[in-house]
């Protein structure tokens, strides 16, 4: 998916939308279960705004927003259950790691998958990548909510 097609699905605009290419891959687990696993990518230009004071110097992508970036890419896993005016809203994380800074120049590639649901809320897992070096990984869950 390009960004206009990720667009469809994520209600997040200008500098909140933080995948600009996504895909979903379908994959057989050694129970001979399949799932579905979302591929997201970002590539950090310098002058997002989240990089503004973070750090003078020696700018870092905050850890929150690789985690924003995961769950993005993780809602086009999503797309069927996201109706018109429809948010996807945090409600938690844990296990959160954070294992190599992302940088200016960098691609940010996320891999996640649900690992349970129970509508309007969805339970997942991801890893975010920079160059194949793991950057950071997480479990969160977030609720599918009809904006008023």
């Amino acid at each position: 998916m390009n960004k206009q097609e990720i667009m469809q699905i994520l209600p997040h605009r200008d500098n909140m939308l933080l995948v600009e290419e996504a895909d979903v891959e379908e994959v057989t687990d050694k129970n001979g279960e399949t799932k579905k696993i979302s591929h997201g990518k970002y590539h950090v230009r310098g002058d997002e705004f989240f990089l503004q004071g973070h750090f003078p110097g020696n700018p870092i992508v905050p850890g929150v927003i690789l985690c924003e970036m995961m769950a993005q890419s993780t809602c086009v896993l999503l797309q069927d259950a996201m109706e018109e005016g429809m948010s996807s809203l945090f409600t938690g994380l844990k296990e959160v790691k954070f294992k190599n800074p992302v940088k200016p120049g960098d691609t940010f590639e996320s891999k996640c998958e649900i690992i349970n649901s129970k509508p309007p809320f969805y339970f997942a897992k991801g890893q975010g990548y920079v160059d194949g070096k793991l950057a950071v990984k997480a479990e969160f869950s977030f609720a599918l909510i009809k904006a008023e």
